[in-house]
């Protein structure tokens, strides 16, 4: 027998015990497994759910629908923010081709504001030339969540059911999958300006908060959003 054989340890005979140092071993191989695999799935669901929140974002539909819902963002004092104003643009441009016969613009207000973000919505496209009788708004939501759901309320209460979806790029899957949740026919027409789409970092940026934003409602079904500022 040479040297290397003689060192070598024997086989474990069947029904010998598994010695502890083995059995330990054998758990730390296993929660290894387990964790690696733990940690695939994690990144296979954050990027598919990336890679989709940017596929949503391309997408501009434009068939007719009963109304247009703008998502409110910040206004100040009345006069819609850059992020605000881009959408209501948006909106504004899918009326004058007939997209819809309605504009809803919906959001309420912060502790010390004068106005909701759904009033000053509705006053920006009336001083755009959008007919008033063709605005309705619902000054209602402090976030995607609570504004989806107020739209869906007033929507039902007129017998209509479809919608096309203004807000930022990013934003367009979530927003969709909340209306559809609410027993929306929705689809997306995102802006294609404003701050949210000047620079690849902001981008970036949307793609990354709303990919968590997502994941976290559809875990919770509870709204995360992330306020843009005044000067946004």
């Amino acid at each position: 027998m040479s040297p290397a054989s003689a060192r070598t340890r024997p086989r474990r005979a069947p029904g010998e015990p598994v010695q502890p140092s083995r059995r330990g071993a054998v758990f730390a191989r296993w929660t290894g497994r387990l964790v690696s695999g733990a940690v695939l799935m994690a990144v296979v669901l954050v990027g598919g759910t990336a890679a989709r929140v940017w596929q949503v974002a391309r997408l501009i539909d434009e068939d007719h629908a009963d109304a247009i819902v703008i998502l409110g963002a910040a206004q100040y004092n009345g006069t819609p923010t850059p992020v605000f104003e881009a959408r209501l643009d948006q909106a504004s441009k899918l009326f004058s081709k007939g997209v819809a016969p309605l504009i809803i613009t919906v959001g309420g207000k912060q502790v010390g504001d004068n106005y909701t973000e759904a009033a000053a919505g509705k006053t920006y496209l009336r001083e755009a030339g959008v007919p008033d009788d063709r605005i309705v708004a619902v000054p209602t939501g402090s976030n995607t969540l609570q504004s989806i759901e107020a739209v869906a309320a007033e929507l039902k209460s007129r017998d209509l059911s479809t919608v096309v979806l203004v807000s930022d790029p990013w934003h367009s899957l979530r927003t969709r999958t909340m209306a559809r949740d609410a027993g929306l026919h929705a689809w997306t027409a995102p802006t294609r300006t404003g701050p949210a789409v000047y620079t690849r970092e902001s981008q970036l940026h949307g793609i990354v908060r709303e990919t968590g934003a997502l994941l976290w409602y559809q875990l919770t079904h509870v709204s995360a959003d992330f306020k843009y500022t005044a000067e946004q």
